[in-house]
């Protein structure tokens, strides 16, 4: 079990993540794409990287990117640097410039239960030629296997943020954390995940804590080892049925759910659009356009079905947010 303290301050500082982090989904994905799980919702994108893989001629550069991430167990702090919140290209900056010491302690321990490649030696010296590559085959990787299914993964995680929003508004910072249960549960100033594999406590001593909601994140949510480093929890999102394929700004691929946005036409479909512009549920919906809550689930179906929104149950209510490409069609 993992117990994580909270003081009133570490409350005001705890926020959620501004957007799906770049680096910890590339890392986490790894780790999907390696594991015995056969989760139906990555299925697919596991079959489409593996064969991206192994049809790459420079497959062969990511094997000390891969050692450094097995598929359970430990995976090196440094990998996933607090940095990679302001961007890939900040989080690889990061991750370039890290000190000796992080780099020898974290691979000590990644050894101790893993077999390293000779590159590991260069690594955990140091060598600037050894991070600069580590840093490269993460772009590599990165330009396989997260970017053409980027736009789904950011919708997932805007979808989660809506609903942690919610939660917050109406609950506080309080309603916030009792929100992610039953992975974990909020009980008088600790915040407990009590299937985590080791027993550990943290105290956050006046940090807060970033949670941040991720596509690839197991079902049991994932905490740096070293707790000198800014508190971070990463937590798994809904999948929203899976991963497609989409171009930088979530648009699907050609062909996908083109018969879904040919029955878009209507003013009461683009209505339901714009109503759940900031996060809406079928009741709030219906009563904006003064149709019946059946009515408004039956438009708010067809949406979802043509990627334009998601929708997530909340208790007795469904909270619709938009996707990227949703937020595209209303903006034009």
């Amino acid at each position: 079990m993992l117990k994580i303290h909270f003081s009133g301050e570490d409350i005001l500082r705890t926020r959620v993540a501004p957007a799906a982090d770049p680096v910890w989904e590339l890392v986490l994905s790894l780790h999907v794409l390696r594991g015995r799980t056969r989760d139906p919702l990555t299925a697919n994108w596991r079959r489409s990287v593996s064969w991206a893989l192994r049809q790459d001629a420079a497959s062969e550069q990511l094997s000390l990117l891969f050692a450094l991430n097995p598929p359970r167990g430990y995976f090196p702090d440094f990998l996933t640097p607090y940095a990679s919140v302001e961007g890939f290209e900040a989080g690889l900056d990061a991750l370039r410039r890290t000190p000796v010491e992080m780099l020898h302690r974290d691979l000590s321990v990644l050894a101790t239960e893993n077999q390293l490649p000779s590159s590991a030696a260069a690594l955990a010296r140091g060598e600037v030629s050894a991070l600069h590559h580590l840093a490269d085959s993460m772009q590599q990787y990165r330009s396989l296997a997260i970017s053409p299914y980027w736009g789904r993964i950011q919708a997932a995680v805007a979808a989660d943020r809506a609903r942690r929003a919610r939660a917050l508004l109406d609950g506080g910072v309080e309603g916030l954390l009792t929100s992610f249960r039953p992975a974990m549960r909020w009980d008088s100033g600790v915040l407990e995940i009590r299937s985590y594999p080791h027993s550990r406590e943290l105290h956050l001593d006046g940090r807060g804590l970033l949670l941040v909601p991720s596509f690839f994140c197991a079902a049991i949510p994932v905490a740096l080892l070293d707790p000198a480093l800014p508190p971070v929890l990463v937590y798994q999102v809904d999948r929203l049925g899976g991963l497609v394929t989409t171009d930088a700004n979530g648009a699907f691929a050609p062909g996908a759910g083109r018969e879904s946005l040919a029955a878009l036409l209507g003013r009461t479909r683009a209505a339901v659009l714009q109503a759940s512009d900031e996060g809406c549920t079928t009741g709030e919906v219906a009563r904006q356009l003064n149709i019946s809550p059946a009515a408004a689930s039956q438009h708010a179906t067809v949406l979802r079905n043509a990627g334009l929104l998601v929708s997530h149950r909340e208790r007795n209510s469904v909270l619709h947010t938009l996707t990227p490409l949703g937020r595209a069609m209303l903006d034009a």
